[in-house]
């Protein structure tokens, strides 16, 4: 194995303005952004001051090269280009390593190739935060989740659409220790975070309840009331089958003992479903 390569010296940088004699129109466009505002005016340290090059890589080989410097490749970010995902991405952590983007590296998204300019455009100014490819957030992740984003559109829904949350008020896109993005180290402990009255500890527990919130709701949207995963009685009648309360089959000659318990709702009588200190006891009555 060959030592790595030592880094580039300062002769081998040439400057945002022999970028800008080539790439006048992308130079101008950069100047506008918030990135572009600090490389190319207000720099903090040596490494801000290389501008296109801080990211694009030393520019002195692309710029004497024959025929435009196609043969001095550098490191590009559009769509499509040669420089690989990974090579794209670590330019970006050498800046970006830290605080919520610590756990990047084997995230879900990092394991997809799911390089950094896919979520976010540094040389344009869609949104008014993060940089992002959309003008929102929502609009950004559901470019890639497109079932989120669908039930989203349904009428029992997380106030999203509304702009009281984004995706991130759960997830952390660039990695966690915890399942599916997940901010909280477990599904429950993120719906406690705004749902605080369900966490207890309860004198009667309600076994679902404290394995997952999802195996009820899905926080995702649903076509049911509070974001459930089927109408009651049926959602409860799925662990709850033998009830002995007044019941009707399922259909006409269905050729099963199935049935579900007439009335409008379980949750008229159980109320306290998500757990109770009731002396009524397990049945979470009233």
């Amino acid at each position: 194995m060959s030592p790595p390569a030592p880094p580039p010296g300062p002769d081998a940088y040439v400057g945002a303005e022999t970028c800008k004699a080539c790439h006048e129109e992308s130079y101008e466009r950069f100047a506008t952004t918030k990135m572009g505002k600090v490389f190319l005016k207000q720099p903090r340290s040596a490494q801000e001051k290389n501008a296109c090059e801080n990211c694009h890589g030393p520019g002195k080989a692309h710029a004497e090269a024959p025929g435009r410097g196609k043969d001095a490749k550098l490191v590009t970010f559009g769509k499509g280009d040669p420089t690989p995902v990974e090579v794209r991405n670590q330019v970006c952590l050498d800046c970006h390593s830290k605080g919520a983007r610590i756990f990047w590296t084997g995230s879900a998204h990092d394991s997809r190739d799911v390089s950094c300019t896919s979520c976010h455009r540094v040389m344009d100014n869609h949104s008014a935060r993060a940089n992002l490819a959309k003008a929102t957030e929502i609009e950004t992740c559901g470019t890639c989740h497109l079932q989120r984003r669908a039930q989203q559109m349904r009428s029992s829904h997380m106030p999203l659409r509304e702009g009281k949350m984004t995706c991130t008020s759960c997830h952390n896109p660039h990695g966690t220790i915890s399942q599916a993005l997940l901010k909280e180290p477990s599904i429950n402990d993120s719906c406690f975070t705004c749902h605080a009255e369900k966490r207890g500890p309860f004198l009667w527990e309600h076994a679902p309840v404290v394995e997952s919130c999802v195996n009820c709701h899905d926080p995702h949207g649903s076509n049911h009331e509070r974001m459930l995963k089927a109408a009651k009685p049926r959602l409860c009648q799925q662990c709850h089958v033998e009830t002995r309360h007044p019941t009707r089959p399922y259909g006409r000659e269905t050729g099963s003992n199935l049935k579900y318990v007439m009335g409008r709702s379980c949750a008229n009588c159980h109320v306290n479903i998500h757990g109770s200190n009731h002396p009524s006891g397990f049945a979470f009555t009233r």
